[in-house]
């Protein structure tokens, strides 16, 4: 198992739409235990693998405070919204940044699970929120682009300074 690098923002290959996985191997599942180790040391809840620069359509996700109960989404689709529910995000993509986004409160999701095995999940809460925002990341979106411009480009600002001081 490796940790891997996360993309930092505002670099342009998050902005890289996610392929669909079309075959499970032992490959797809070494990465999957790697996002997982990834995403429990930055520390973090959801991984993306667009955010490793790995464009294909898997997250994972753990949002237990015991880092037990990992869920594992492959070519995930959300086939049903419910509701409004504001909650403030942070991202391993952009560490230190936190603002309020809106999203659905509940959703019915349908993926593979590391197997390939079809299942659908309905959920509501933090898991509901973080389904969305890594979801978003598959297609290239990341979670401070729902903010104006204006709040946009100061984030910009401060991640590329943080950049420059970290050389």
């Amino acid at each position: 198992m490796a940790i891997l690098k996360i993309l930092q923002y505002p670099d342009e290959r998050l902005h890289t739409v996610a392929t669909p996985v079309s075959e499970i191997t032992d490959q797809t599942r070494t990465l999957i235990q790697d996002m997982a180790e990834t995403m429990y040391a930055a520390p973090g809840i959801g991984l993306a693998a667009t955010q490793i620069d790995v464009h294909q359509r898997i997250i994972v996700i753990d949002t237990s405070e015991t880092h037990d109960q990992l869920h594992v989404f492959i070519n995930p689709e959300i086939t049903a919204r419910h509701g409004e529910f504001e909650y403030e995000e942070g991202c391993l993509s952009v560490p230190g940044i936190y603002g309020k986004v809106k999203r659905a409160e509940s959703v019915t999701v349908s993926a593979l699970d590391k197997e390939g095995k079809p299942f659908t999940l309905d959920t509501s809460g933090l898991l509901a929120v973080c389904i969305q925002h890594e979801m978003d990341h598959l297609e290239g979106k990341v979670f401070v682009e729902y903010w104006s411009k204006f709040k946009q480009s100061r984030v910009i600002a401060k991640m590329k300074k943080r950049q420059r001081s970290a050389m």
